[in-house]
């Protein structure tokens, strides 16, 4: 069951010569679901900057099943799959709201850093705050 979800409406802009959601646009819609997300548990990028903290992708995997067009409207589905040490795994599923299609579907490794770029554990706070975004 999907933990934390997001609306997108694709833009002109993000359309490719076919009308549909060119692929670099859906890793922009699954950063935007992730800092929506963090936010609403309380720990936003620039509150976790200010803290000395930085959450930086260290891989990225996408499938693209059906390409979605300037007129669906998504919604993103993020939930953290699994946290280790001085990271943790994102799962996002992107589905078209007026039936609930499967279209974009990606795994995301994030890692904690501190300001410098060193890794480093996350707070307490933060993990625990994670876990609220957890199956």
């Amino acid at each position: 069951m999907p933990i934390h979800s997001t609306s997108i409406v694709p833009r002109f802009g993000e359309l490719d010569p076919y009308n549909h959601v060119n692929h670099a646009a859906y890793v922009a819609y699954f950063e935007a679901a992730r800092c929506v997300a963090l936010s609403d548990i309380g720990m936003s990028l620039p509150d976790l900057s200010d803290r000395g903290i930085q959450i930086v992708v260290t891989n990225l995997e996408v499938k693209f099943r059906v390409a979605a067009t300037a007129r669906d409207s998504l919604k993103v589905y993020t939930e953290v799959k699994e946290m280790r040490r001085a990271s943790s795994i994102w799962l996002h599923r992107l589905v078209r709201e007026s039936d609930e299609k499967l279209l974009v579907e990606s795994s995301i490794t994030l890692g904690v850093c501190d300001s410098a770029g060193r890794p480093t554990r996350p707070p307490d706070d933060l993990n625990l705050a994670l876990k609220s975004l957890s199956a």
